[in-house]
């Protein structure tokens, strides 16, 4: 019998510890990159403060002349007042407020741009909304006529809208103003508000329509709070040029219901330079629409930011 069968051990294998790979080494920054960068951002920020005092300069001075009596701005230059502002007073505020001319064209100057704002912004809102998503006869075809009008020119309307408001009766009144800024001011509108509305997604829209909403309240309740961006976008380009607006309202506006910039303008043309007057309407005619951008600052940009991403 041969022998028990020896089983051969070999030795336990040491387990080495796994080491652990060295970290990159951190990309070491040059200090000559940081210079041009540094250059590149103070030019930038030059160019955008230079840009900022070449905006401010020319309001500061019309805030500063509008302050001032009529000998101090016939004498020297408005930049006098920093150093004497015993020059400043709100004297010429005071006789603006008195002008019965200037405070009526004040007034229906809120007259035309508040109403015009608003029914550009509703009809538009409610045109985009059906010209994106409701199915209708003749839907595209009418939709290219209105881009089209996006070319008509507001000189050529002029006459024939004229002769047309003097046959109904609102030639010279603010009704008719108004509907002429409304009717210039649609086909634009309606371009901008469709094409955001359009962007929404068709899941969102088919959702709510399941839950058995209406298109009233898909509307309001859904487009509306989404589109809010370029609706308020909308709203602001639209009262800013409708408040600075002159060539319509020297046209359709009578002595009754012309607005700032035309009785700003027959000041002018009647005194000459009577800055006392003029200069304190025209920075009253140019604070409102600031204010109007400052408190819809957030949602203009909203709307801006959107529509470059869309």
């Amino acid at each position: 019998m041969s022998g028990p069968s020896t089983i051969e051990r070999r030795p336990p294998r040491r387990t080495e510890a796994v080491r652990p790979l060295p970290a990159p080494p951190a990309p070491t920054r040059r200090r000559g990159n940081r210079l041009p960068r540094l250059l590149r951002n103070s030019v930038v920020q030059g160019v955008l403060i230079l840009t900022a005092l070449v905006w401010i300069t020319p309001l500061a001075g019309l805030l500063l002349s509008s302050m001032r009596s009529e000998r101090d701005n016939a004498s020297d230059g408005w930049w006098n007042a920093l150093t004497d502002p015993s020059q400043l007073s709100l004297d010429n505020y005071s006789a603006l407020l008195e002008d019965s001319g200037l405070a009526t064209a004040f007034g229906n100057t809120l007259l035309i741009s508040v109403p015009t704002t608003v029914l550009v912004v509703a009809l538009a809102s409610l045109a985009g909304y059906a010209f994106a998503w409701l199915e209708f006869p003749g839907r595209d075809g009418i939709f290219l006529v209105v881009v089209g009008l996006l070319v008509v020119p507001v000189q050529i309307g002029l006459l024939p809208v004229a002769k047309l408001f003097g046959a109904v009766g609102l030639f010279g009144t603010i009704a008719g103003v108004v509907l002429f800024h409304v009717a210039y001011g649609l086909p634009f509108a309606i371009f901008l508000l469709r094409n955001y509305f359009a962007e929404i997604p068709r899941e969102m829209l088919e959702a709510a329509r399941m839950d058995g909403g209406s298109e009233w309240r898909i509307f309001s309740r859904l487009v509306l709070p989404l589109g809010r961006p370029a609706i308020a976008s909308l709203a602001i380009f639209q009262f800013l040029w409708v408040w600075n607006d002159m060539l319509v309202a020297l046209l359709f506006a009578d002595s009754g219901s012309q607005p700032l910039t035309v009785a700003l303008q027959s000041q002018m043309r009647q005194f000459g330079s009577n800055i006392g007057v003029l200069a304190p309407g025209a920075f009253l005619s140019l604070v409102v629409p600031l204010i109007v951008f400052f408190a819809f600052q957030r949602h203009f940009v909203q709307g801006v930011m959107a529509g470059s991403v869309k």
